[in-house]
């Protein structure tokens, strides 16, 4: 199988011109910023383009998406232009790496392994990965991913081999457990109890989102961004007004607020 266009030959010679503009930057008559970047001082710039990428696709935006998209590259190029600096590896090991392991874990397109449905391909491909050396169905997964991101992967990879719930009511009966649970710790006043089962509810929360296909970081972020809207409208209310939030009770705040509520619909 070959797909071969104009559009793709010309992606080769821009990706190629970037490796260029980038071993320029760390060159000695390069960019004195550039040159003092290691991998580790390259991250916090990393996580923020991969984030500005998710936000841009969250926003349906594409435009925004293929000038993050272009950010992310370079931060992949810079840290490849390190590595080869440093002898370790070259750019083209790593894409050579993800060459093969795409062929290696889709053997239904590039074997001759037939599969029925999404279900199979996820349950080879975990199955491969296990063959790859891995001795745990969870490894692999980053340890710096954000805690809703991270439990969601978790529950995943479990339920790709059985280990899940049925029926999305059982979700919901675990998620009635685990409230109790957390009220019982909080009437005994037991910190490190109180912690535990707040984290299980999250849990269980992280996976009714899975049983209902939708992102409990990105309701989450909503939910964030909803409440900073509507708190500020009090506050440039209350400003309009010459008031303060203490000179309001939370009843006449709460009037304030469904205010916002309403300006919304």
């Amino acid at each position: 199988m070959k797909i071969e266009n104009m559009k793709t030959k010309e992606a080769s010679q821009e990706l190629a011109k970037l490796i260029e503009i980038v071993a320029i930057l760390r060159s000695a008559e390069g960019c004195e910023w550039d040159r003092a970047q290691t991998p580790e001082s390259l991250i916090p710039y990393l996580l923020e383009e991969a984030y500005e990428v998710v936000e841009s696709i969250n926003e349906k935006n594409p435009q925004k998406i293929k000038d993050e998209l272009g950010d992310l590259l370079l931060h992949i190029v810079f840290q490849a232009t390190i590595g080869n600096e440093n002898e370790s590896f070259h750019l083209k090991d790593s894409i050579k790496n993800i060459n093969s392991k795409l062929i290696r874990r889709h053997p239904h397109v590039f074997g001759d392994t037939k599969v029925n449905g999404v279900a199979d391909i996820r349950k080879n491909w975990e199955e491969i990965k296990l063959k790859e050396g891995r001795e745990s169905l969870l490894e692999g997964l980053p340890k710096s991913f954000p805690p809703l991101l991270l439990a969601r992967r978790i529950q995943e990879r479990a339920a790709e081999v059985g280990f899940d719930w049925d029926d999305i009511n059982d979700v919901w009966n675990k998620i009635h457990e685990e409230t109790e649970e957390l009220a019982e710790a909080v009437n005994s006043n037991n910190i490190n109890e109180i912690e535990n089962e707040f984290g299980d509810l999250l849990f269980s929360m992280v996976n009714l989102s899975r049983f209902l296909k939708i992102n409990p970081d990105l309701a989450l972020k909503r939910t964030i961004n909803k409440f900073t809207k509507r708190f500020r409208f009090i506050e440039e209310y209350l400003k309009n007004q010459n008031q303060n939030f203490k000179d309001l009770t939370l009843a006449e705040l709460d009037k304030i607020w469904d205010k916002a509520k309403h300006l919304e619909k």
